[in-house]
């Protein structure tokens, strides 16, 4: 349950959320982004292409993630969102706080 991340410039960061994030492992999530937060890192892309399960404590280790980096101008954007996270980001309308995109590589193109 653990998370790949690879930095692509001094403030962004993606990161590949895998199978699940919910209440098993939103404590690991937080604990994953906290180095490169402190770092400097302020742009996120959170990649859920293999993502099959989002719950609500997902959810709120994301706004964690957001209202740290939002803080400083910070962004945290979705991207590859499998059927199964959209479907929540609809539910919960998260879509209006969390940009959007088809792949990792519009994201980036977007926030660079």
């Amino acid at each position: 349950m653990s998370f790949s991340t690879e930095s692509v410039s001094d403030d962004t960061l993606i990161i590949t959320i895998g199978n699940t994030l919910d209440f098993r492992n939103a404590d690991v999530f937080k604990e994953t982004i906290q180095p490169p937060i402190e770092a400097g890192k302020r742009q996120f892309i959170l990649d859920f292409s293999e993502t099959d399960v989002l719950d609500s404590s997902g959810l709120g280790a994301i706004f964690s993630l957001y209202r740290r980096v939002a803080a400083h101008d910070g962004t945290v954007v979705f991207a590859n969102t499998s059927e199964p996270v959209r479907v929540v980001v609809e539910l919960t309308r998260t879509y209006k706080v969390f940009p959007q995109y088809d792949s990792v590589a519009d994201a980036r193109a977007d926030l660079t």
